[in-house]
């Protein structure tokens, strides 16, 4: 579980990224979720984009996100969820 400043920390850090994937009308999908399990690996912090032709609304596809891929939830501001999970391997971002 992030705090507070755990959580502004990583919106500052996550600004400037450009989403990475994104959520069409087919929705939430095991293909996708694996995908973002291993973006999640190699880059710690990531930013999702859902389209307008997505049928589910932004809280439920961000909350099937964070489920599937035992991710934590920045914020989700407009049609954009940012995600962050703790490399393993690669870890780069270091929490205050």
């Amino acid at each position: 579980m992030l705090t507070g400043k755990q959580k502004r920390f990583l919106r500052s850090q996550a600004h400037h990224l450009t989403p990475v994937f994104q959520v069409g009308k087919g929705g939430v999908n095991e293909n996708m979720i694996k995908q973002l399990d291993e973006v999640l690996e190699a880059r710690e912090l990531i930013k999702v984009n859902i389209l307008q032709n997505c049928d589910e609304p932004r809280d439920v596809v961000a909350e099937q996100l964070v489920e599937g891929t035992n991710a934590e939830l920045v914020q989700v501001i407009g049609k954009i969820i940012v995600l962050y999970k703790e490399s393993v391997n690669k870890k780069t971002i270091n929490l205050p």
